[in-house]
Formats: structure tokens, C-alpha cells, sequence
């Protein structure tokens, strides 16, 4: 099952992934070893995370998310957090 997320990074600033382990993955964002973008925005939280049914639509769905302006992301991350 692969996911695209979203953290929100120190400075406030949001970047968007893809992953199989959202948690691995976090701790790699964390740790230095993720995104060059994360690298120098640490600590990150997760704040968004929806499933995918491939490798191919999560790409999808994480390029369509990049495209959102912030105000859009942050729509679909409160949405998301109000179920």
C-alpha cells in the first residue's frame, strides 16, 4: 500500500511525499536522511496522509497536490482533520 503525505515542516512550510511507511519515512525526515527540501526545515510533523492503490497513482495524486496553492493545502489538510 503505498501513501502520499504531507509534513509540515519547522519554519511552517509544507512538503508533499509519497511512501509505503509513513512512520519510517517520517523518522528518515527527521533524522536528516529525507528530502534535501526537509533537511534543513527540521523538525517535521505529519499532517495529511491518504492511500493510494499503487506506486503510479500515489505519484499522481503527490504531483497534483504540489500543484495546490498553500491556502488549498491547508483546506485539505483541515478537512482531512474534521473527517
Amino acid at each position: 500500500m503505498w501513501y502520499v503525505y504531507i509534513v509540515q515542516c519547522a519554519d511552517r512550510s509544507l512538503y508533499t511525499g509519497i511512501t509505503k511507511d509513513i512512520n519510517a519515512r517520517l523518522t528518515q525526515h527527521n533524522a536528516g536522511n529525507g528530502a534535501k527540501y526537509t533537511r534543513a526545515r527540521r523538525p517535521v510533523q505529519l499532517v495529511y496522509s491518504e492511500h493510494a492503490a499503487g506506486r503510479g497513482p500515489a505519484q499522481q495524486r503527490e504531483s497534483a497536490i504540489k500543484r495546490m496553492g498553500t491556502a488549498a493545502k491547508h483546506r485539505l489538510i483541515a478537512a482531512a482533520a474534521h473527517g
